[in-house]
Protein backbone atom coordinates (compact mmCIF):
# COMPACT_ATOMS: atom_id res chain seq x y z
CA UNK A 1 0.00 0.00 0.00
CA UNK A 2 2.77 2.56 0.91
CA UNK A 3 4.93 2.27 -2.02
CA UNK A 4 2.36 3.00 -4.13
CA UNK A 5 2.55 6.64 -3.24
CA UNK A 6 4.73 8.40 -5.75
CA UNK A 7 4.60 12.49 -4.41
CA UNK A 8 8.35 12.80 -3.14
CA UNK A 9 10.03 10.08 -5.22
CA UNK A 10 12.84 10.65 -7.41
CA UNK A 11 13.40 8.62 -10.79
CA UNK A 12 16.59 9.75 -12.81
CA UNK A 13 16.11 9.47 -16.70
CA UNK A 14 17.27 11.34 -19.69
CA UNK A 15 15.09 13.14 -20.83
CA UNK A 16 13.81 15.79 -21.72
CA UNK A 17 11.48 17.11 -19.08
CA UNK A 18 14.48 16.07 -16.64
CA UNK A 19 16.78 18.34 -18.41
CA UNK A 20 14.11 21.46 -17.83
CA UNK A 21 15.24 23.89 -15.36
CA UNK A 22 13.68 23.18 -12.19
CA UNK A 23 12.21 26.76 -11.37
CA UNK A 24 10.43 26.79 -14.70
CA UNK A 25 8.74 23.18 -13.61
CA UNK A 26 7.54 24.44 -10.53
CA UNK A 27 5.83 27.48 -12.43
CA UNK A 28 4.34 25.18 -15.11
CA UNK A 29 3.31 22.94 -12.59
CA UNK A 30 1.59 26.12 -10.68
CA UNK A 31 -0.51 27.10 -14.18
CA UNK A 32 -1.31 23.63 -14.51
CA UNK A 33 -2.86 23.47 -11.28
CA UNK A 34 -4.51 26.87 -11.78
CA UNK A 35 -5.85 26.00 -15.15
CA UNK A 36 -7.62 23.00 -13.19
CA UNK A 37 -9.10 25.43 -11.60
CA UNK A 38 -10.60 27.72 -14.04
CA UNK A 39 -12.03 24.14 -16.44
CA UNK A 40 -15.80 24.32 -16.48
CA UNK A 41 -16.68 21.02 -18.58
CA UNK A 42 -14.71 17.84 -18.46
CA UNK A 43 -13.61 18.66 -22.53
CA UNK A 44 -10.97 20.67 -20.54
CA UNK A 45 -10.62 18.06 -17.92
CA UNK A 46 -9.95 15.60 -21.33
CA UNK A 47 -7.87 18.29 -22.89
CA UNK A 48 -5.86 18.43 -19.65
CA UNK A 49 -5.40 14.73 -19.80
CA UNK A 50 -4.15 14.50 -23.01
CA UNK A 51 -1.55 16.83 -21.79
CA UNK A 52 -0.33 15.00 -19.23
CA UNK A 53 0.08 11.88 -21.54
CA UNK A 54 2.39 14.32 -23.62
CA UNK A 55 4.26 15.00 -20.24
CA UNK A 56 4.58 11.52 -19.54
CA UNK A 57 5.84 9.89 -23.30
CA UNK A 58 9.08 13.20 -22.87
CA UNK A 59 9.49 12.34 -19.70
CA UNK A 60 10.17 8.73 -20.20
CA UNK A 61 8.22 7.34 -17.15
CA UNK A 62 5.10 5.06 -17.59
CA UNK A 63 1.73 5.83 -17.12
CA UNK A 64 1.03 2.75 -14.24
CA UNK A 65 3.62 4.17 -12.20
CA UNK A 66 1.27 7.39 -12.10
CA UNK A 67 -2.00 5.85 -11.96
CA UNK A 68 -0.54 3.73 -9.09
CA UNK A 69 -0.03 6.71 -7.25
CA UNK A 70 -3.05 7.66 -6.99
CA UNK A 71 -4.33 4.29 -4.73
CA UNK A 72 -3.54 5.76 -1.41
CA UNK A 73 -5.38 8.86 -2.09
CA UNK A 74 -8.58 6.29 -3.60
CA UNK A 75 -10.61 7.23 -0.72
CA UNK A 76 -10.57 10.73 -0.55
CA UNK A 77 -11.64 10.79 -4.38
CA UNK A 78 -14.20 7.91 -4.14
CA UNK A 79 -15.64 10.36 -0.84
CA UNK A 80 -15.53 13.62 -2.51
CA UNK A 81 -17.69 11.72 -5.45
CA UNK A 82 -20.49 9.91 -3.08
CA UNK A 83 -20.89 13.05 -1.20
CA UNK A 84 -21.43 15.06 -4.19
CA UNK A 85 -24.04 12.15 -5.13
CA UNK A 86 -25.75 12.48 -1.79
CA UNK A 87 -25.81 16.04 -0.65
CA UNK A 88 -25.77 18.00 -4.46
CA UNK A 89 -28.91 19.20 -5.88
CA UNK A 90 -30.01 20.30 -9.25
CA UNK A 91 -31.15 18.34 -12.49
CA UNK A 92 -33.49 15.31 -13.49
CA UNK A 93 -33.93 12.76 -10.19
CA UNK A 94 -31.92 9.54 -11.01
CA UNK A 95 -32.40 7.49 -8.23
CA UNK A 96 -34.37 7.70 -5.37
CA UNK A 97 -34.74 5.20 -2.36
CA UNK A 98 -35.63 6.09 0.94
CA UNK A 99 -33.85 9.02 2.05
CA UNK A 100 -31.20 8.63 -1.00
CA UNK A 101 -31.89 10.69 -3.58
CA UNK A 102 -29.55 11.03 -6.42
CA UNK A 103 -29.87 13.97 -9.06
CA UNK A 104 -28.11 14.87 -12.34
CA UNK A 105 -26.50 17.84 -10.93
CA UNK A 106 -24.77 15.50 -7.95
CA UNK A 107 -23.42 13.20 -10.18
CA UNK A 108 -21.88 15.72 -12.46
CA UNK A 109 -20.65 17.48 -9.68
CA UNK A 110 -19.02 14.76 -7.90
CA UNK A 111 -17.43 12.99 -10.90
CA UNK A 112 -15.99 16.92 -12.05
CA UNK A 113 -14.47 17.23 -8.85
CA UNK A 114 -13.26 13.62 -7.99
CA UNK A 115 -11.65 13.92 -12.38
CA UNK A 116 -9.79 17.18 -10.74
CA UNK A 117 -8.58 15.69 -7.89
CA UNK A 118 -6.81 12.55 -9.69
CA UNK A 119 -5.69 15.21 -12.27
CA UNK A 120 -4.21 17.13 -9.18
CA UNK A 121 -2.51 14.29 -7.70
CA UNK A 122 -1.06 13.48 -11.27
CA UNK A 123 0.74 16.74 -11.66
CA UNK A 124 2.30 16.90 -8.39
CA UNK A 125 3.76 13.19 -8.85
CA UNK A 126 5.15 14.15 -12.03
CA UNK A 127 7.35 17.11 -10.52
CA UNK A 128 8.47 15.50 -7.83
CA UNK A 129 9.47 12.21 -9.99
CA UNK A 130 11.48 14.30 -12.69
CA UNK A 131 13.22 16.71 -10.30
CA UNK A 132 15.80 15.91 -7.75
CA UNK A 133 15.51 17.08 -4.50
CA UNK A 134 18.78 19.48 -4.87
CA UNK A 135 17.10 20.70 -7.96
CA UNK A 136 13.61 21.56 -6.19
CA UNK A 137 15.34 23.29 -3.39
CA UNK A 138 17.53 25.36 -5.57
CA UNK A 139 14.05 26.31 -8.23
CA UNK A 140 12.11 26.96 -4.91
CA UNK A 141 14.86 29.25 -3.04
CA UNK A 142 15.69 31.30 -6.57
CA UNK A 143 11.69 31.66 -6.82
CA UNK A 144 11.33 33.30 -3.07
CA UNK A 145 14.57 34.74 -3.47
CA UNK A 146 13.03 38.28 -4.08
CA UNK A 147 11.55 37.84 -0.51
CA UNK A 148 14.65 38.47 0.85
CA UNK A 149 14.43 42.11 0.94
CA UNK A 150 11.56 41.46 3.55
CA UNK A 151 14.04 39.28 5.60
CA UNK A 152 12.22 36.06 4.42
CA UNK A 153 14.04 32.88 5.05
CA UNK A 154 14.30 31.44 1.69
CA UNK A 155 16.50 29.25 1.93
CA UNK A 156 15.16 27.96 5.07
CA UNK A 157 11.89 27.22 3.68
CA UNK A 158 12.91 26.30 0.47
CA UNK A 159 14.77 23.29 1.84
CA UNK A 160 12.19 22.34 4.74
CA UNK A 161 9.62 22.18 2.19
CA UNK A 162 12.19 19.85 -0.10
CA UNK A 163 13.01 17.27 3.20
CA UNK A 164 9.51 17.16 3.86
CA UNK A 165 9.11 15.84 0.32
CA UNK A 166 11.77 13.79 0.23
CA UNK A 167 11.26 12.01 3.61
CA UNK A 168 8.11 11.07 2.42
CA UNK A 169 8.98 7.67 0.60
CA UNK A 170 11.37 7.10 3.40
CA UNK A 171 8.88 7.30 6.24
CA UNK A 172 6.35 5.09 4.13
CA UNK A 173 9.33 2.33 3.29
CA UNK A 174 9.67 2.45 7.51
CA UNK A 175 6.21 2.11 7.62
CA UNK A 176 6.31 -0.72 5.48
CA UNK A 177 8.45 -2.52 7.23
CA UNK A 178 7.24 -1.94 10.54
CA UNK A 179 3.87 -3.25 9.53
CA UNK A 180 5.43 -6.42 7.95
CA UNK A 181 6.85 -7.21 11.51
CA UNK A 182 3.91 -6.63 13.61
CA UNK A 183 1.81 -8.96 11.14
CA UNK A 184 4.73 -11.33 12.21
CA UNK A 185 4.39 -10.71 15.90
CA UNK A 186 0.34 -11.88 15.68
CA UNK A 187 -1.08 -7.63 15.16
CA UNK A 188 -4.24 -7.35 13.47
CA UNK A 189 -4.75 -4.19 11.54
CA UNK A 190 -8.03 -5.22 9.50
CA UNK A 191 -10.42 -7.17 12.29
CA UNK A 192 -12.76 -5.14 13.80
CA UNK A 193 -15.05 -1.99 13.49
CA UNK A 194 -13.88 1.53 12.88
CA UNK A 195 -12.80 2.50 16.70
CA UNK A 196 -11.25 -1.16 17.23
CA UNK A 197 -8.64 -0.68 13.69
CA UNK A 198 -7.82 2.54 15.26
CA UNK A 199 -6.24 1.24 18.44
CA UNK A 200 -4.83 -1.57 16.57
CA UNK A 201 -2.75 1.09 14.70
CA UNK A 202 -0.81 2.44 17.59
CA UNK A 203 1.82 -0.23 17.57
CA UNK A 204 2.51 1.17 14.12
CA UNK A 205 2.77 4.74 14.85
CA UNK A 206 4.29 4.74 17.85
CA UNK A 207 7.47 3.08 16.37
CA UNK A 208 7.46 5.14 13.05
CA UNK A 209 6.97 8.55 15.18
CA UNK A 210 10.34 7.45 17.03
CA UNK A 211 11.63 6.80 14.18
CA UNK A 212 11.19 9.73 12.37
CA UNK A 213 12.50 11.84 15.58
CA UNK A 214 15.37 10.00 15.42
CA UNK A 215 16.33 10.38 11.47
CA UNK A 216 15.55 14.09 11.93
CA UNK A 217 17.97 13.97 14.74
CA UNK A 218 20.72 11.76 12.47
CA UNK A 219 19.76 14.68 9.68
CA UNK A 220 20.62 17.62 12.48
CA UNK A 221 23.77 16.20 13.41
CA UNK A 222 24.87 15.44 9.75
CA UNK A 223 23.98 19.03 8.78
CA UNK A 224 25.92 20.33 11.86
CA UNK A 225 28.92 18.09 11.10
CA UNK A 226 29.33 19.72 7.34
CA UNK A 227 28.94 23.24 9.23
CA UNK A 228 25.87 23.75 7.27
CA UNK A 229 24.59 27.33 8.42
CA UNK A 230 22.12 28.14 6.33
CA UNK A 231 21.85 30.04 2.68
CA UNK A 232 24.72 32.41 3.97
CA UNK A 233 27.16 32.54 1.54
CA UNK A 234 26.39 28.84 0.13
CA UNK A 235 27.43 28.48 -3.46
CA UNK A 236 26.33 26.03 -5.97
CA UNK A 237 27.82 23.58 -7.96
CA UNK A 238 25.47 23.56 -10.70
CA UNK A 239 23.65 27.64 -11.33
CA UNK A 240 20.11 27.67 -12.95
CA UNK A 241 19.88 28.95 -16.80
CA UNK A 242 16.75 29.10 -18.40
CA UNK A 243 17.29 27.49 -21.92
CA UNK A 244 15.11 27.56 -25.06
CA UNK A 245 13.40 24.45 -24.55
CA UNK A 246 12.18 25.55 -20.75
CA UNK A 247 10.38 28.75 -22.38
CA UNK A 248 8.84 26.88 -25.00
CA UNK A 249 7.74 23.87 -22.34
CA UNK A 250 6.14 27.41 -20.88
CA UNK A 251 4.83 28.38 -23.82
CA UNK A 252 2.86 25.45 -24.34
CA UNK A 253 1.74 25.19 -20.53
CA UNK A 254 -0.03 28.68 -21.27
CA UNK A 255 -1.55 27.84 -24.62
CA UNK A 256 -3.31 24.83 -23.18
CA UNK A 257 -4.43 26.48 -19.87
CA UNK A 258 -5.70 29.23 -22.33
CA UNK A 259 -7.40 26.04 -24.89
CA UNK A 260 -9.16 24.85 -21.27
CA UNK A 261 -10.17 27.81 -20.55
CA UNK A 262 -11.80 28.33 -23.97
CA UNK A 263 -12.87 25.14 -24.42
Amino acid sequence: MFKNITIGQYIARESTVHELDPRMKIIITLILIVGLFLIGSFWGFLFMAAYIMFLIYFSRLSLPLLVRGLKPVIFIILFTLFIHILFTRGGEVLLEWRFIRVEEGGLFTGLFMATRIALLILFTSLLTLTTSPIQLTDGLETLMSPLKVVKFPAHELAMMMTIALRFIPTLLEEAEKILKAQKARGADFESGNLLRRAQNLIPLLVPLFLSAFRRADDLAAALEARCYRGGVGRTRMKELVLKRSDWLALVISLLVVVGVILI
